[in-house]
């Protein structure tokens, strides 16, 4: 971690701007001070899940290599591959993470202390070892095996295992030390409770919790401006600002049970953000089954909400997009070709319209599609929706808008990841219903962006296409767009992908 947190680098300043409620706030809401700690934690960080998996795969292929350069060696590259000796290798490298992973020395507490875990390591090395001769004994093949082989293989594989993990242990400290690998947290309400929480996390050994500052809605009498030495940063709602504006992995609700009907407000403003929600349970009377729990070092939380598609699954869903992106631009490369000579020929313009619309975690992207309008008469902020017969669009337009094609551009921004292939359809910043923006008529619209948005989705699929012009319709695409966050998985991508084109033969809502 830094000498000094960023949060508790403000705290004086933080004193004298929470002094009167009006001083210090800038116009977009949030008060300076909040909007200084923030600006600290725009990068994003390592996760520890990721350097912990990424981990296990170097130290499978290094075990892997090694007893096979081993064998090559005693064997030689060209003479007759026994087939049993690099099956054996394969198979014993593929246990030894296993068992490492079992004994938990992947955790970022004993990768951080290989001192302390050189037994742990060297018991499962040699216990790989001896279920492998055990499974040789067992079917009869012991006496194919060679001895040399093998103990020079235990020797150079433990070697490498410790070594490397000497070297991640300095790497995982640095790495801590600059702010690049930690779980950035929030605490949501102030008073004794938070600072009770604040000591027990940071007395946590080895802790990968940095935390950020503390939003409370309460005022100074009830939850003091400075907490454990961390400011109080501002209300429940300018942490929806600070959260989307700083790279926050997590929200702890410093609140009792007890308090039920205020907890219950707390997340209903809060559920729409892309952060893990844990609900601190140190100091709850009220106790639950361990299994209910999920821990930071010692101390218990209720998990409330959790981001959706983090982690390993956020690799497999972008290596997704990358693979199927480039398959649907050269699939789809004459339609576009075509498409773009057409709108050429139909109407003076650029080829191309550039919308901004909002994306992942309320940021603002733009969107390509081929132009559909004339270019005198487009409409950037989507304020006007395009209703049937609208005489902005072009000949070309109507077509290419009916038959969503004026869409196959946004191949190239899921392929540079401003956009997922599937997921809620990206909304215009200024798009309107009725003169309400869209956040306006549905409660909780902004959890549609806790994912990246899509170039096709569940809502689309099913018939929630093309004019939003009744609050019920934008409810609806709403409705479909939070369950597809929740019920997300590869499998549910792919169904969706190879049900598009079908669905999108009814182009009774597409103008």
């Amino acid at each position: 971690m830094n000498e000094i947190d960023p949060a508790r680098r403000f705290s004086a300043e933080a004193v004298r701007k929470f002094d009167g409620p009006a001083d210090g706030n800038t116009p977009g809401g949030m008060n300076d001070v909040a909007r200084q700690v923030a600006s600290q934690y725009r990068r994003d960080t390592m996760s520890p899940i990721m350097v912990s998996g990424v981990l296990r795969m170097v130290e499978f292929g290094l075990l892997l290599l090694s007893g096979l350069g081993v064998y090559f060696h005693y064997v030689g590259f060209f003479n007759y591959l026994a087939w049993q000796y690099p099956l054996s290798i394969a198979a014993s490298s593929f246990l030894a993470v296993v068992l490492l992973d079992v004994t938990d020395c992947y955790q970022i507490v004993a990768l951080m202390r290989p001192i302390a875990n050189f037994g742990r390591v060297l018991l499962v090395w040699a216990g790989t070892f001896a279920l492998m001769a055990l499974t040789a004994f067992v079917m009869k093949m012991s006496e194919d095996y060679s001895r040399l082989l093998f103990g020079t293989w235990f020797v150079i594989g433990f070697v490498l295992l410790f070594g490397l993990r000497l070297v991640m242990s300095k790497l995982i400290r640095r790495w801590a030390r600059d702010g690049r690998m930690e779980r950035r947290a929030v605490i949501v309400g102030g008073g004794k409770a938070a600072e009770i929480l604040i000591r027990s996390v940071e007395k946590q050994p080895y802790n990968d919790i940095r935390i950020c500052g503390i939003f409370d809605d309460r005022g100074d009498r009830r939850s003091p401006p400075i907490v454990a030495g961390y400011p109080k940063l501002g209300t429940i709602s300018e942490l929806i600002e600070f959260a989307r504006i700083a790279r926050i992995d997590m929200l702890i609700v410093s609140l009792p049970l007890t308090a039920e009907s205020r907890v219950l407000q707390l997340l209903k403003k809060l559920w729409v953000l892309p952060v893990d929600i844990r609900l601190s349970a140190h100091s709850n009377a009220l106790q639950f089954r361990p299994r209910a729990y999920s821990y930071i070092g010692s101390v218990p939380m209720l998990d409330i909400f959790d981001k959706p598609i983090n982690d390993w699954d956020s690799v497999a869903k972008r290596a997704f997009d990358i693979v199927f992106s480039l398959i649907g631009i050269v699939v789809f490369s004459p339609v576009m070709l075509a498409t773009a000579i057409a709108i050429k020929l139909d109407s003076k313009g650029p080829v191309l319209f550039h919308q901004k619309r909002h994306g992942f975690n309320n940021e603002i992207i733009e969107v390509y599609k081929f132009r559909s309008m004339y270019t005198d008469k487009a409409d950037p902020t989507a304020k006007q929706t395009v209703t049937k017969n609208d005489p902005r669009v072009t000949r070309v337009g109507r077509f290419i808008r009916k038959t969503s094609i004026d869409e196959l551009p946004q191949f190239f921004n899921s392929l540079l990841g401003s956009l997922s292939l599937v997921g809620p359809r990206p909304h215009a910043i200024a798009a309107q219903s009725h003169n309400l923006l869209y956040n306006e008529v549905v409660d909780g619209y902004f959890a549609r962006h806790k994912v990246k948005p899509g170039v096709t989705g569940w809502a689309q699929i099913n018939g929630w296409r093309g004019e939003m012009d009744t609050n019920e319709k934008i409810r609806m695409r709403t409705e479909y767009d939070l369950y597809y966050i929740e019920n997300w998985s590869l499998l549910f991508d792919l169904r969706i992908l190879f049900l598009t084109p079908v669905r999108l033969l009814n182009t009774e809502n597409a103008y």
